[in-house]
């Protein structure tokens, strides 16, 4: 049963639950786009506005777009993701996007916004040291497991700090609330309460970067000092000779070139 289980693609059957509900939830915005008032009158019941449904819709749209990112750095990049990196990119989108935004996660469940942050911070995180091997593919230059986890924290919270911004614009341009400045009845905050959403987004992208990048980085040191353990004992311990089998090797092949020049 268990390599019955193995066998199932389980990346496939997530992209394409999670792509169906974005689907359907951008269809399902549309409708009461159409049909929901632009603003709310003076002692009037609260219910959900256009702004509150474009912003379903934008992010929807958002979210079936982004789904195929892996798959295009994949294949066009050639930057290896994991299975498990799939899934727990398909399960962010899944949360961040429609329990979040479609079923208002972000204002019925506690602190549901620094989860997802946490999440992508990590995420990015672990995207940096692919990123990293990506790039030093064709490259003989061993690098420090330090820099590389360094590069991938600093990888993750830029991509933080420009997810900040494109919330921003999006706020001011298309009149939505992603970064959450007002309530979800309608209340306007200000002061430092209408800076904590993005403050604490910032934090939580660096702490779930911080954790994955030193886990990374952990990791990326005992394989070293393992790789390096192994290969000394295959020279002196594991093979005797081998050492000195090369060298005559080496000095065959000069002597064979010295023949050759005469």
């Amino acid at each position: 049963m268990w390599k019955c289980l193995k066998k199932i693609k389980w990346s496939k059957i997530l992209f394409w639950f999670v792509f169906g509900s974005l689907l359907f939830s951008f269809a399902y915005a549309i409708g009461n786009l159409l049909r929901a008032p632009g603003h709310l009158g003076e002692g009037a019941p609260y219910q959900k506005l256009k702004s509150d449904y474009a912003l379903v819709v934008f992010q929807c749209a958002l979210g079936m777009i982004v789904i195929f990112l892996p798959s295009i750095l994949e294949h066009k990049f050639k930057i290896e993701i994991s299975e498990s990196m799939h899934i727990v990119f398909f399960i962010f989108l899944y949360g961040a996007i429609y329990l979040g935004e479609v079923r208002d996660f972000y204002y019925q469940v506690p602190n549901w916004d620094a989860i997802q942050h946490t999440l992508s911070g990590g995420m990015l995180g672990a995207l940096g040291f692919s990123v990293v091997d990506f790039l030093n593919k064709n490259v003989s230059m061993r690098l420090s497991p330090l820099f590389i986890a360094f590069f991938a924290f600093c990888f993750s919270v830029t991509l933080g700090t420009l997810w900040e911004i494109y919330e921003f614009s999006a706020d001011g341009i298309l009149g939505l609330n992603m970064q959450k400045f007002m309530t979800e009845n309608g209340t306007i905050l200000v002061g430092r309460a209408a800076l904590k959403d993005t403050m604490k987004d910032l934090i939580v992208d660096c702490g779930g970067a911080f954790c994955v990048c030193l886990m990374g980085c952990l990791s990326r040191i005992r394989i070293q000092n393992k790789t390096t353990s192994q290969v000394q004992q295959g020279n002196f311990e594991g093979n005797p000779a081998k050492g000195p089998k090369v060298d005559c090797e080496i000095m065959e092949n000069l002597q064979s070139i010295g023949g050759k020049r005469k």
